[in-house]
């Protein structure tokens, strides 16, 4: 697939305001990664606020069971979207659907069947596991009104989507995408040089996308995207690191971080922030 990121998209005066949406805690990490990596409801709660505060518009919300692993209780999530919901009312909240090696796409579409939340990330490449069930995925995301933003790890994931697309599996409205660079595991660092190619080829499949960046280079990937027009990710479950290598003090700090960026560059922000 040829594709070729339209020329009127690198005019940042023209674009979008800046949708920043905070990832604090992810599938994997723990406490004994940063101290300020959020577990419980009352940790991610708190957490919600001080990036709301910072300048996010939205979380990106995993949920830990008691041992802290990853889970998609549906009575979890609704904790702790009541939680949030208290401690940041402006926030909005999109669920995580990730399998993290431990949930099937059935059971991923069993969270979604009791939840039905407002908007969640969905896995092209997890759904295709399954590809009786994927279909019946996307239908019944559409028919509740959930807003789904797909992930795509790579070019592959990209071109699956495209397909989906032709095929009706996925609806062209549905085109909201995420696009991953760099890895948690095995480790992989994320480089700048990867979004543009990547961002080009979304733009012909997508009305939005967003990114986010394994590593400390999770800032330079971000201050890119924020010049070619995109949305940005920022948060934990990528990346704990400030740009030089050292521990961030917390997610609202990496926040604080992007909306700088954006407010230096002249991007405009979905909202007002003072500047730091």
């Amino acid at each position: 697939m040829t594709v070729h990121l339209p020329e009127e998209t690198l005019n940042w005066q023209t674009m979008a305001p800046l949708k920043i949406t905070v990832a604090p805690n992810g599938a994997r990490r723990g406490r004994i990664d940063h101290p300020q990596l959020p577990i419980t409801t009352d940790q991610i709660s708190k957490t919600a606020k001080k990036c709301a505060d910072a300048g996010a518009d939205e979380i990106h919300l995993h949920v830990r069971d008691d041992s802290g692993a990853h889970s998609l209780d549906a009575c979890r999530y609704r904790e702790a979207i009541s939680a949030i919901a208290e401690t940041a009312p402006d926030l909005g909240i999109q669920v995580t659907t990730e399998a993290a090696g431990k949930y099937n796409v059935e059971e991923q579409f069993s969270a979604l069947q009791e939840l039905v939340p407002q908007a969640a990330s969905v896995s092209v490449r997890e759904m295709s596991r399954d590809m009786e069930l994927a279909p019946r995925v996307y239908a019944f995301v559409r028919e509740a009104g959930v807003q789904v933003q797909h992930i795509l790890y790579d070019r592959k994931d990209l071109e699956l989507l495209a397909r989906w697309q032709n095929a009706a599996v996925v609806e062209r409205s549905q085109s909201d995408v995420l696009l991953v660079l760099g890895r948690y595991a095995p480790p992989r660092l994320a480089e700048v040089a990867e979004l543009a190619p990547f961002a080009a080829g979304a733009a012909q499949i997508a009305d939005r996308w967003t990114v986010c960046a394994f590593g400390q280079n999770e800032h330079a990937v971000a201050e890119a995207a924020i010049k070619l027009g995109g949305h940005i990710r920022i948060g934990f479950e990528n990346n704990i690191q400030r740009p030089d290598g050292t521990l961030a003090e917390d997610n609202a700090e990496n926040v604080r971080r992007a909306v700088d960026a954006a407010q230096a560059l002249g991007r405009p922000l979905l909202k007002e922030v003072t500047v730091s």
